[in-house]
């Protein structure tokens, strides 16, 4: 049986990345009363991308910390399931 693996997200790093994810979700719910009011489209797009591009970088970020402290420690204690079910998840996300 494997060990289940403990995270820890620093309170700081936690309220940064729930910052910038309220602030995807404003983004969001502009686009969509962007749609509702029959804008362009061209600048509804443009908007997406901005969101696309935000909700990578939060990505980036929490893979980033997830590695730092995550997968180093699984690492140490020899998980070697977390570290597979880690590169999974990066798959998917990529």
């Amino acid at each position: 049986m494997t060990e289940e693996h403990q995270h820890f997200h620093s309170p700081e790093e936690k309220k940064r990345q729930l910052t910038r994810l309220a602030r995807i979700a404003g983004h969001l719910e502009h686009v969509r009363k962007m749609i509702e009011a029959d804008e362009d489209c061209a600048d509804v797009l443009i908007q997406l991308s901005a969101v696309r591009s935000a909700i990578t970088g939060l990505g980036k970020e929490i893979i980033n910390e997830h590695i730092s402290h995550c997968v180093t420690h699984a690492i140490e204690d020899g998980n070697e399931e977390a570290v597979e079910d880690f590169k999974a998840a990066i798959e998917k996300f990529i």
